[in-house]
Order: C-alpha cells, then structure tokens, then sequence
C-alpha cells in the first residue's frame, strides 16, 4: 500500500502543476523522486523532465503492442548503412562465430556472450512496430533473449540504474532506464521474420525497445555497461541522440 500510495502521490501532484505556468514546479516534483532524465538541461529540460517522469509514472509496466502474423510488413525499410569495416566482414563471413557481446558496470559477474550463448537461453518472439522519429516504420517478428534475462545472469547490482549500450559502429550508443532494461519486450534479438537478423537491421545483436522510437534500439551491439551514473559517458546527455539533438527518452 505504501508504494502505490506514494505513486498516487507523484502521479496526482504532476498532474496538478503540469499547466504551462506550473512546469518548474512539476520539475521539482519529478527530482524529489528521481525521475529527471539525463538531458534535463537546455532550453527544453523541464519539459523533456516532465514528459519523462509522466510516462515513467503512468507506463511503466504497459506493454508494447503487439501484432498477428499477417501484419508483418511485406518490404521493411533498412535505414542507415550497414558497417564496411574489415573486422565486420570478416565475422559476417564467418557467420558471426566470432561475434562478442561484453557486459560490465555495476555486475557482479561480468562477461561476454557469443550469438550461440544467446541461442540457448529462453527465447521470446514478438511482433512489433518499429517507428522512426523520421516518419517511416515497419511491423516485423523479432527473436531474442529478454535483456532481464542476461542482465540476471550477470548479476547486476542493487544500485544500478541505466544500461548503457554500444555499437560496432564508432560514436553509436545508447541508454535506457533499468524499468526498459528489465521490460520483458526489450529484447536482445538474434532473429527476424523466421531468419538471422539480417546484416542491414543490425545483425548480429541489435537491442529492440518497442515502447521508444527506433532511435533506440541500436544495431550491431558489442557492448553493455550497467551504472548508476550517465555524467561518463559522452557528454553526460544519457546517449548519442541528445548530443545530437533528440530526447533521451523516446517513449510511444
């Protein structure tokens, strides 16, 4: 009683200061409860604070939807150029064998997986919408572990907050909070429309997040770092997409 009292709280003061003369105090509210996202800062922070903290609150154990079979998009688009890299052919042409995927941060057991290790965890299979903040999307079945899944076999450690992760790609990473991190829809996915995840949408490992924009489920994963800080990494905006002018959170 006590947690969903304190929810009914936050929840009903957000809403009684969230008129447009009210946001800052809205803001405050958010912090007192650790709601701020990492991009508060800027000309759009409270806003950015308050849409966080209100889908957080209201979102954070609804699922994504989910479709039939029939749904599936006939012709998905590819956005981005897949990696031209040596290393990256190279374990392309070897069917991704070679393929690592690292975790570490705040884990008391860290370590790296290969796509077989991945294979022989428990899988899920969804069919979701992947919309892009550009304007296009696509409706395709994706099969992966859960990231709850690998996250509990490393252990992660009671004063973890984000996931960070990393792609092959130089300067391609992301973050979200530990309520997507452990979503059972956030998928470290292997799969796509019954084959290999195919190089152009981010084969080997790409992480799905079907409850944010696409901008968040990054392709050609090589790295996780849980912690309980983002101020390290980049320049300390939560992810690559505010430094480039986009929110941190994405959510739909």
């Amino acid at each position: 009683m006590k947690t969903m009292s304190r929810r009914k709280l936050i929840t009903t003061g957000l809403a009684a200061t969230a008129g447009a003369s009210a946001l800052a105090a809205a803001a405050k509210l958010a912090a007192r409860y650790g709601l701020v996202p990492p991009d508060h800062g800027g000309l759009y922070g409270v806003g950015e604070t308050l849409t966080y903290a209100s889908q957080r609150l209201i979102t954070r154990h609804t699922m994504a939807r989910e479709f039939g079979r029939g749904q599936i998009s006939k012709m998905p688009f590819a956005n981005g150029k897949r990696p031209r890299d040596e290393r990256y052919l190279q374990l392309e042409a070897a069917g991704f064998t070679g393929w690592q995927l690292a975790v570490d941060g705040l884990v008391a057991n860290p370590g790296s997986f290969s796509i077989a290790d991945l294979r022989r965890y428990p899988p899920r299979t969804q069919i979701t919408h992947l919309a892009c903040e550009e304007g296009w999307s696509y409706i395709a079945e994706w099969t992966g572990v859960p990231l709850a899944h690998v996250l509990n076999v490393v252990g992660v450690l009671p004063n973890a907050r984000y996931v960070v992760y990393f792609s092959v790609q130089k300067n391609w990473w992301e973050s979200v909070d530990m309520a997507d991190a452990l979503h059972p829809q956030t998928l470290l996915t292997y799969s796509m429309n019954d084959g290999d995840l195919p190089p152009a949408f981010g084969g080997p490992i790409r992480l799905r997040v079907p409850r944010q924009l696409g901008y968040k489920s990054v392709k050609y994963l090589t790295r996780l770092t849980v912690t309980d800080n983002l101020s390290n990494f980049g320049k300390g905006l939560g992810s690559a997409s505010p430094e480039e002018g986009y929110s941190w959170y994405a959510g739909i």
